[in-house]
């Protein structure tokens, strides 16, 4: 049976392709869940894509995560730097999680060098577009392994 990872995107997440463009790109969030479905059928993965704009669902969904999947793929967008309670659902529900951000957050507002989820992120990937989505299912098929 292959290996379930439940693929969650943040706020905003859902402008992706007409969201500032030269921070994003201007592929879209359909383009992001086909990208994962692509890989996971490449990689043996069961891969479910959500998004919220709403940091409870998010939580909710992390939360039925343990009993629906395997490991967690986050881009928990703008709530990576204010989120307690996302860092809290992740820590609870014991996954391999993987947090991934489209744009280097290093080299954008200070605000943003700081991330909740990374304390619980078994690895982040930031920096690299959509790609980074890939490559964080290579490492969570590699940690499922």
């Amino acid at each position: 049976m292959a290996k379930r990872v439940l693929v969650l995107n943040g706020p905003n997440l859902n402008l992706l392709g007409t969201r500032e463009q030269d921070i994003y790109g201007t592929q879209t969030l359909k383009d992001v869940e086909a990208l994962c479905k692509q890989a996971g059928i490449e990689l043996g993965l069961s891969i479910d894509c959500r998004q919220s704009n709403h940091e409870g669902v998010l939580v909710t969904w992390i939360q039925d995560g343990c009993k629906t999947a395997d490991a967690i793929l986050i881009n928990p967008a703008a709530y990576s730097h204010t989120s307690v309670a996302i860092h809290d659902a992740l820590k609870a529900v014991r996954l391999p999680v993987a947090e991934v951000h489209m744009s280097n957050i290093h080299q954008r507002e200070a605000f943003r060098h700081h991330s909740y989820v990374s304390a619980v992120a078994f690895g982040v990937i930031c920096g690299f577009g959509v790609a980074g989505y890939r490559m964080a299912l290579i490492a969570l098929a590699e940690k499922l392994n």
